[in-house]
């Protein structure tokens, strides 16, 4: 991991790092605050061989089976929630699991992470040291490694804190083709869980609204949860975590690429009380609030019982529903059908509903 690159000799020294309270701009130079900063802190939490190489970039060795088949997926995320820390999660969770989730929605088996940190001068070490072990925690659950990275140090003002970039490498098995534009009508949908968790959950942690709500942010890297669907369920068309926009927004992206119309039962539609009470008092959908523990499962009806089976027979996918259908016509199109008999056309969100969430 890099300041630029720090090569490291024997052992790395253990959390806590140094006598140091905060983050100063001496941390971003790239001299010996730099080298200790990444030594004691980052290096410390993601030992493994590729990083503790000290080069410029990893080399990394693929599975058996992707050096003679499949192929890579290669995602990239950044993350500026506000606040760092809110219920069920922090930002070096979100960072781990989103950048995860990502490569998943191709089908990929997630291998390696990078993490790129830009540091506020004056962030507290203690709130650092917090979010690399939640880092660390994250990539052991979801087994991936966290191979390279860089830090940068930024003057008091100009990063709220601390913001991560991160970038994913997965393989995608050969014969294993999942797309959003690969939904076909006769195929059924399926959602993991209740939707809109994340989202209220760090509105409710920011404090300004004096509520007290007890959500808890989904936030989880979903990688065991699709691999026991695909295994259940092998020709699964389409994968996809609805994040920011949530469940209305993905299903639109989803309905123009594949150039289907989706069919949405709100009556089947899981959202918890917790959530829906929240939703009602500030006036919003839960369908557009984000997730980051949930995915959609577009998949020929042949296989949806089964999918679904696996799904509520997992942790993260205990409350999974079927929840619409595709359809020809209306292409791009996700209407819905309501509570009270009507239809009504579920558009993509126009603007920034909740911002600072991931």
């Amino acid at each position: 991991m890099t300041s630029e690159n720090v090569t490291m000799q024997g052992p790395v020294c253990p959390l806590p790092i140094s006598h140091y309270d905060h983050i100063m701009l001496g941390h971003g130079s790239g001299g010996k605050m730099t080298h200790d900063l990444v030594k004691r802190l980052f290096a410390s939490a993601f030992n493994n061989e590729a990083l503790a190489a000290g080069d410029d970039s990893a080399s990394l060795p693929l599975p058996a089976a992707a050096q003679l088949e499949g192929r890579l997926s290669f995602t990239t995320d950044s993350h500026i929630v506000s606040p760092l820390f809110f219920p069920g999660g922090d930002i070096g969770r979100l960072a781990v699991c989103g950048t995860v989730n990502d490569l998943c929605m191709l089908g990929a088996e997630p291998l390696y992470l990078t993490a790129g940190f830009i540091l506020e001068e004056g962030l507290s070490i203690e709130i650092l040291q917090r979010v690399v072990r939640a880092m660390q925690a994250a990539a052991i659950e979801a087994g991936v490694q966290i191979v390279a990275g860089d830090t940068k140090v930024v003057e008091k003002g100009k990063a709220d804190g601390l913001f991560i970039n991160t970038a994913g490498l997965g393989w995608i098995p050969a014969g294993r083709h999942i797309s959003g534009s690969l939904a076909r009508p006769g195929d059924v949908v399926l959602i993991s869980g209740s939707l809109g968790d994340h989202g209220m959950a760090v509105l409710t942690a920011r404090g300004e609204l004096g509520l007290e709500t007890g959500i808890q942010s989904d936030v989880a890297p979903l990688n065991s949860l699709i691999a026991a669907v695909l295994k259940a369920a092998p020709n699964t068309h389409v994968l996809r975590d609805p994040t920011r926009g949530g469940l209305g927004t993905t299903l639109n992206e989803i309905a123009a690429q594949s150039k289907i119309s989706i069919w949405l039962d709100e009556t089947a539609i899981p959202v918890s009380p917790a959530v829906r009470s929240a939703c009602e008092m500030l006036g919003f959908d839960p369908l557009y609030v984000a997730n980051e523990g949930k995915v959609i499962v577009i998949l020929p009806a042949a296989e949806a019982q089964a999918g679904l089976a696996a799904m509520k027979q997992h942790p993260l996918g205990q409350s999974a529903a079927k929840i619409g259908e595709i359809k020809e016509g209306s292409a791009g199109r996700v209407q819905l059908r309501t509570a009270f008999g009507s239809t009504r056309i579920l558009d993509m969100l126009a603007g920034e509903m909740l911002p600072r969430i991931c």
